[in-house]
């Protein structure tokens, strides 16, 4: 990509700015009045996010990450399109979709009224994706920066049959210590246990993490709240065009066996991820779209 044309087409003055960084990919610095963020086109992903008098950044990125050409960046806030989690229908596919791997267009940048920023990328439908997909379709990410932090995805089929999709903002929140933090708001709700062989469970009070966390909330409330008692502070969580959230963390063995994770990484963070996952499956008509959003703010 041509930064120089980029910034000529897309850059703002004082707020836009695009960017050569690791693996030598392309990212967008964001920085307003309210908060600075980082974007990377490779995965169309959010990799920062603070608002101004924040010291502790929104999002976790880990020190191991890839930034290489076919692989994930390990931590911001993934997108996992056309499918979360193993391929459905069997075929060898990567886990995940395939948008998280591949350099996203630019389509807009906006300086808005309330003093943020809006960024939007898209990806559309190739002979490559094709091939693992067969479906016609045009992507797009909506990141607003701001006090808050905004991301939509949206889904639209240009061809001519419906298809099916589930998907996530896989989002790595950066917590003081992941055996101080709970998430509120699931109280009274099932979930998908994926590391006790699928089993149903009932879920009672807060979620906390002594352990390997790897759960699909089934009928979730639009607001959720991550309590950081170790960076004494909350991070709220509103969103809408989901019946379901994924709560993860790996803990010591998995990160250990991770590449892209240091040893003792997994007490950093906590993955609370906006997900249509599981049977909370969306079809998406011919010339119709689908939404999913959702809203990050940090409070004291």
């Amino acid at each position: 990509m041509d930064l120089a044309q980029l910034n000529q087409d897309y850059g703002l003055s004082g707020q836009v700015t695009f960017v050569t960084g690791k693996g030598d990919f392309p990212y967008i610095e964001v920085a307003n009045d309210q908060a600075t963020a980082l974007i990377s086109l490779y995965g169309g992903q959010v990799l920062s996010f603070k608002p101004q008098g924040v010291a502790q950044d929104l999002m976790f990125v880990s020190d191991r990450a890839y930034y290489k050409t076919g692989k994930a960046i390990k931590g911001g806030a993934p997108v996992c399109w056309p499918w979360f989690g193993p391929d459905p229908e069997g075929q060898g596919r990567p886990s995940h979709g395939f948008v998280r791997n591949r350099l996203w267009q630019v389509k807009s940048t906006e300086a808005l009224p309330n003093g943020g920023t809006q960024v939007t990328l898209g990806v559309s439908d190739t002979e490559d994706t094709r091939e693992l997909w067969p479906y016609a379709f045009d992507l797009a990410i909506e990141i607003t920066v701001g006090s808050t932090l905004d991301i939509a995805l949206v889904s639209r089929n240009t061809g001519d049959r419906p298809f099916d999709i589930t998907q996530a903002l896989h989002t790595y929140f950066t917590v003081g210590d992941i055996t101080q933090t709970t998430v509120l708001g699931l109280d009274g709700t099932t979930y998908i246990d994926k590391v006790d062989g699928q089993q149903v469970k009932p879920q009672s009070g807060a979620v906390a993490i002594a352990g390997e966390v790897d759960r699909i909330y089934q009928g979730v409330p639009s607001e959720l709240t991550v309590e950081d008692t170790g960076l004494n502070r909350r991070l709220k969580i509103t969103s809408t065009g989901n019946q379901t959230a994924v709560v993860w963390n790996p803990w010591s063995e998995i990160a250990a066996k991770s590449g892209d994770l240091a040893d003792d990484s997994y007490t950093g963070f906590i993955c609370v991820e906006t997900t249509n996952a599981a049977d909370d499956v969306v079809t998406v008509a011919v010339n119709d779209s689908y939404r999913l959003a959702v809203t990050y703010a940090i409070e004291s």
